[in-house]
């Protein structure tokens, strides 16, 4: 009898809890895939190496593939749609510069450009009009720009405090354009929080910062993504190290906003490194990296494996619930879930 009842107990528990899969839209694209863009349930951006943009129209069944005229050389690591038709692009280094087109993707124009030696623009992000871009450290200082028009024009932030010091061998990884989110929280009016990582990792939020304890130590090891939960008082960091990326230890931090900033470990870790996170739900997170995608029900206390294909950035859609994956050779996935 009791064997019965506690049959019963689990199937309920199967029954109307949710089942986590990654379904595989696309690849084969000549392109590493690290900026992704989701505007709706159906409008899709992507963007990466040898020039190419990719959109949907379609929530992913289709794609429509473009490749930057004058720019085919560039790798564009970050990108961020506002609509079918507006998107901004951003291109590295040598020069970094940031592209901007109103025409689906047709016509693109130059927004900003940096020729200074050793500039390495790494992520940017958006709210409404007002967005920020985050690169590597010049002469030893953050480098970080403004804009508070879609970003038609950009201004070089020039206020620097001790945290906009970095440590030798500390930067910023562009592996997924997630470093950086733009994000008020009750504990601060500033405008958007940031990641590093390499020797040192660190937790930036306006004019203070704080160590993060992530694997470091080493160029390739680090933070590589923070998201936020919607309501701001939670949020993650995940990296890891790439060039050893199944090591499980020390891959994530969760981060308390409430009162003050307070740090915590996953009781069951991700599967090794991961370069993109992603909020679902208050509590429903998505993370992913070469070492595959992870999902987590409890604001990512404990993660499980739901895919060992490797992906570069995980975002979901802004005006809806679709969760959408992009990575190399064109890969591009999307987040299933079902009873």
């Amino acid at each position: 009898m009791m064997k019965t009842i506690l049959t019963c107990i689990l199937s309920a528990c199967i029954l109307t809890g949710y089942s986590q899969r990654v379904e595989l839209l696309q690849e084969g694209t000549n392109s590493s895939l690290r900026g992704l863009s989701v505007v709706s349930d159906n409008v899709i951006w992507c963007s990466g190496s040898n020039g190419m943009v990719g959109k949907s129209l379609d929530g992913g069944l289709s794609f429509q593939w473009i490749q930057v005229k004058g720019y085919e050389k560039r790798d564009f690591r970050d990108i961020e749609a506002f609509d079918s038709s507006t998107s901004i692009i951003m291109a590295v280094a040598e020069p970094a510069i940031i592209l901007k087109t109103s025409d689906g993707g047709i016509s693109w124009r130059k927004v900003f450009e940096d020729t200074t030696t050793g500039m390495f623009l790494d992520a940017m992000d958006f709210d409404g009009e007002k967005g920020v871009v985050v690169g590597d450290p010049i002469e030893d200082k953050v480098f970080l720009a403004e804009t508070s028009d879609f970003g038609e024009t950009w201004q070089v932030v020039k206020k620097y405090t001790n945290c906009n010091s970095m440590a030798q061998g500390e930067a910023f990884f562009a592996s997924s354009g997630s470093n950086i989110i733009m994000k008020n929280l009750k504990i601060t009016n500033n405008k958007f929080v940031y990641v590093s990582g390499g020797i040192l990792s660190r937790l930036f939020i306006g004019d203070v910062c704080f160590p993060l304890p992530i694997q470091s130590g080493k160029n390739s090891t680090g933070a590589n993504a923070i998201d936020i939960s919607p309501s701001g008082n939670t949020g993650i960091v995940v990296g890891g190290d790439f060039s050893n990326d199944k090591l499980s230890v020390s891959t994530s931090v969760l981060i308390s906003f409430e009162n003050r900033v307070v740090f915590s470990f996953s009781q069951t870790p991700s599967n090794g490194y991961k370069s993109s996170v992603s909020f679902v739900s208050e509590s429903d997170v998505v993370s992913c990296g070469t070492s595959g995608v992870d999902f987590s029900a409890d604001h990512g206390v404990n993660w499980k494996n739901i895919s060992m294909a490797g992906f570069h950035v995980v975002k979901k859609s802004k005006k809806g619930q679709s969760v959408f994956f992009a990575g190399a050779n064109g890969k591009l996935g999307k987040l299933n879930q079902s009873k």
